[in-house]
């Protein structure tokens, strides 16, 4: 029996105030792990290369550290898309930091005994609760409405900058405390980790419920039933979000018509093309020239405490103006923001390749606006494969795109080192400056593409 139509409103009202409830828990619960979980982060970040120059004594392998978590995070991500797909988002991201946390015990363990193989395989481990951290971000748009998914990225994003900003900062006194334990003093950030992963993922099994990524197909569900003819309200709004990136909002209207014919796939591959693509040149700029900045510091003689405050406020801007983008992003669209992300990772890569060695205050202002260009392009990003994905597909993608990512970043860390010993510091910062730029003709293609969908399908409508 078909509802009535005050049946259907009542049921979407409610649907509407059950989504506001659930989303605003969701927020709080991964508001929580990304806490933690930026604790567990900052160790591979801060102290990765320099324990592996410590054991290897070469800084050309410096860089492994972070390709091989980098390489573990793809693996997870891979895993925890389709666990997603398939139970949601709370068991994929909690196995997520719990692996990392096996992993960062494993770090530690391997440096002790002074175990190379041992360190390589822990690391790939640790990968994944990086994948787990990155992840967590999607949870905040499963319930958003499409013009405030840049808004739910960027609260799940800010709230890794407490445990990520802490992190670095915490090197020396962990150090300190590790070395009492008799362990390396390295070890110290890796101890922290673990114990932050551990907890992240048992705060998200524990209080991710219900699950905002079934919860979201279940509403839609309800939605197709209980308002026949139309198509779901949200996935219409989404696919309008998607155009209006690369064209203006006069033709948004026209989309809508277009979404509910079915004819805007090929629209959404390209809008999965452009997302991932910003996020993976974004990724290796920055993953490059991060790895290497503690192992340059460190060669010029800045203290474990220097070393830890740069790559404190690098990550602070990785995350801290989230909200800011988030809310630049839902206003202006991806694409400006895209551009913002190119040019300010091109300034990052200019002010750390000639700067003099000893500045560190020049470090500071080129990891800082490191940490920005990433935020834009990340988040930027993330809104792409929103808009361009639905319910149907989107854990596969997300987890797919992940993989990318991570990919991008183990290529950009195994190879910041081999740059480095050949070209020094300065050449990899130009480098990766660089090919941010790369980004441009990225965005000009997708949007020629747009207008040239957009004229053919007019053309056929006059005819």
């Amino acid at each position: 029996m078909t509802p009535s139509n005050g049946a259907a409103v009542a049921t979407v009202s409610g649907n509407d105030d059950l989504r506001a409830e659930v989303q605003k828990r969701t927020l709080r619960v991964v508001m929580l792990a990304q806490i933690l979980g930026g604790l567990g982060l900052a160790a591979g970040i801060s102290v990765g290369a320099l324990l592996a120059e410590e054991l290897l004594g070469s800084d050309s392998v410096a860089g492994l550290p972070t390709a091989l978590f980098t390489l573990g995070s793809a693996a997870a991500a891979f895993i925890i898309g389709r666990l997603t797909q398939r139970s949601g988002r709370r068991l994929g991201l909690e196995l997520g930091f719990i692996v990392g946390g096996i992993g960062a015990v494993g770090v530690v363990w391997a440096a002790a005994i002074d175990n190379v193989p041992l360190l390589f395989g822990s690391f790939l481990l640790y990968g994944a609760a990086t994948a787990a951290n990155l992840q967590a971000r999607y949870a905040g748009t499963d319930l958003a409405l499409p013009d405030r998914r840049g808004k739910a990225i960027s609260i799940a994003m800010v709230a890794t900058t407490i445990g990520a900003v802490a992190g670095p900062n915490l090197i020396a006194p962990l150090g300190s405390l590790a070395s009492s334990l008799g362990l390396p003093e390295l070890t110290g950030p890796f101890l922290l980790a673990a114990v932050a992963n551990f907890a992240a993922g048992i705060a998200l099994w524990i209080f991710l419920r219900p699950d905002p990524f079934l919860l979201a197909q279940q509403l839609e569900l309800e939605s197709d039933s209980g308002v026949q003819g139309d198509a779901p309200a949200l996935e219409v709004e989404a696919a309008a979000e998607l155009e209006g990136t690369y064209l203006g909002a006069e033709d948004q209207e026209h989309d809508q018509d277009q979404q509910k014919s079915g004819k805007l796939q090929g629209r959404s591959f390209d809008g999965v093309v452009v997302g991932a693509t910003v996020m993976v040149l974004t990724q290796i700029a920055m993953v490059a020239i991060m790895t290497m900045t503690p192992v340059h510091m460190s060669a010029h003689h800045f203290s474990l405490s220097a070393i830890g405050f740069v790559i404190g406020i690098h990550v602070a801007a990785m995350f801290l103006p989230s909200p800011v983008t988030g809310y630049l992003v839902d206003k202006y669209g991806r694409v400006p923001l895209s551009i913002a992300s190119a040019v300010t990772l091109l300034f990052a890569g200019l002010i750390a390749a000639f700067a003099p060695n000893n500045s560190l205050v020049l470090l500071i202002v080129a990891l800082a606006l490191l940490g920005l260009g990433w935020n834009f392009g990340l988040i930027a990003g993330t809104a792409m494969i929103v808009d361009a994905t639905t319910l149907s597909n989107r854990g596969r993608v997300q987890g797919s795109v992940d993989v990318l990512i991570a990919l991008a970043g183990a290529g950009g860390g195994a190879a910041s080192g081999v740059v480095m010993a050949t070209s020094g510091f300065s050449g990899l910062s130009l480098i990766g400056g660089v090919l941010s730029l790369l980004l441009v003709p990225v965005l000009v293609w997708a949007r020629s593409r747009s207008r040239a969908r957009l004229d053919g399908t007019d053309q056929r409508h006059s005819t």
